[in-house]
């Protein structure tokens, strides 16, 4: 029997959209999007109307004979649901359809699995996918269902699950305790930067919105960049250049999506853990998309559950190439808020770059002075900081020097071990 025997192919699918009061279009079009980046074969869409969730099967009974039909009209191996289902109810439609079910959760884990990349990736994809397998358990031993109990007749199918509850139980502990420490080695990182001075930026925004593309675009990276969902899932870190007064490093994360599990998003704490302690973030957004507000919503939920809605964020209207709207810039409080570009062709990106400069440098300290000859090497290194605003040498042979930086480097210069350090605390005694 097919439901207990579950098809391996997993290819030709049948997508099953539930009609909802808004959205309809655009949720199943997005649906339909990750089924194909799942790698699926899209069949055909059945889009039921939907007034109440039913126990058995999600949707009405009849609903669901006609979704059972079309999968064998058209010999599919899949069943797709944009929902989230409970294990009955996927269980049950498994053995209506008699083929396997994946509810939109299970969807995006198998995405997900295939695009991690990186070690950490790897654990957090691993750990979401044993947290949903876990109401799942069931399903696997159908077979041991003959097992009714009685004399000679007991086990082993309890004790197998039991067996495997245990095995999953035993197996998320040490996921646990392995992402703990790749936590714990990115903390000492973002600690290091912090203590340097060095500013963090972090993308974030809907799935397919830009962000990797723009984050190659500044950071001249290589990560991998493709028109289609959740193409970045790993994190990356690289050095934002072109930044007059400031170190600063960029950070790609993973892209939301509309209706993301708790779990994934619990899952995935390391990742996001890059938005959560950035200075600033860089909410990317789909401008050609008539989705674009519902999908700025959805992220900001996502950015308010992981208690990063209060850091400083430019949102950055990317796309425009595919639209009629110019480069341009608005700003608010007197700084820019808003940024319209092209990732892709690079127009409007040097007024994003002067907006990140604007909103470091508004803390900065700008001191002039007079350099001693016998500290060329202080100001080498301003200008290897790109802190210097004017330079100018005296009637007496020495620098003019004025010099704009972060409180943070100021203090860091003075901490330095030699006679530069010991002028920058004279030259703050003085002031």
């Amino acid at each position: 029997m097919l439901d207990q025997e579950r098809s391996k192919k997993g290819t030709k699918a049948i997508l099953v959209c539930p009609v909802t009061k808004t959205g309809h279009k655009e949720r199943t079009e997005e649906f339909t999007e990750l089924a194909v980046s799942a790698g699926a074969v899209v069949l055909d869409v059945f889009s039921p109307n939907r007034k109440n969730t039913e126990a058995k099967y999600f949707f009405g009974s009849g609903n669901a004979q006609s979704v059972a039909n079309l999968v064998e009209q058209h010999e599919a191996d899949l069943l797709l649901v944009n929902a989230a289902l409970s294990p009955v109810q996927e269980r049950n439609l498994e053995k209506l359809c008699q083929c396997m079910v994946l509810d939109r959760t299970s969807l995006i884990l198998d995405i997900f699995s295939q695009r991690a990349r990186s070690y950490e990736g790897m654990l957090q994809v691993e750990l979401a996918q044993l947290r949903h397998l876990s109401t799942r358990l069931v399903r696997g031993w159908t077979h041991l269902e003959r097992q009714k109990g009685g004399i000679g007749m007991r086990g082993p199918g309890e004790t197998q699950l039991e067996t495997d509850r245990r095995l999953l139980s035993a197996r998320v502990k040490k996921l646990k305790s392995r992402l703990e420490k790749v936590i714990k080695q990115r903390e000492q990182g973002r600690n290091s930067r912090k203590q340097s001075g060095t500013k963090m930026i972090a993308f974030v925004g809907y799935t397919n919105a830009g962000k990797s593309t723009l984050f190659n675009r500044l950071t001249e990276a290589k990560v991998y960049a493709a028109d289609q969902l959740f193409a970045t899932l790993d994190p990356t870190v690289r050095k934002l250049a072109g930044i007059a007064g400031n170190e600063v490093v960029a950070s790609d994360t993973v892209g939301f999506v509309r209706d993301l599990p708790h779990d994934l998003v619990a899952a995935f704490q390391a990742t996001l853990q890059e938005a959560i302690e950035a200075d600033l973030l860089i909410h990317v957004i789909d401008s050609s998309n008539d989705e674009q507000d519902q999908q700025v919503n959805e992220v900001n939920a996502v950015l308010k559950q992981i208690k990063a809605n209060d850091i400083p964020t430019i949102n950055v209207y990317n796309k425009i190439d595919l639209t009629t709207i110019e480069a341009k810039t608005l700003r608010t409080s007197g700084l820019t808020s808003h940024c319209w570009l092209s990732a892709k062709t690079g127009q409007g990106v040097q007024n994003l770059l002067k907006a990140i400069e604007e909103h470091f440098n508004r803390t900065h300290v700008q001191k002039e002075f007079i350099l001693p000859a016998k500290l060329g090497k202080l100001r080498a290194l301003f200008y290897q900081m790109d802190a210097i605003k004017s330079d100018s040498i005296n009637d007496e042979g020495r620098w003019a020097l004025k010099v704009e930086l972060s409180p943070e480097k100021w203090k860091m210069l003075a901490a330095r071990k030699d006679e530069s350090g010991r002028y920058i605390k004279t030259l703050f005694k003085n002031t």
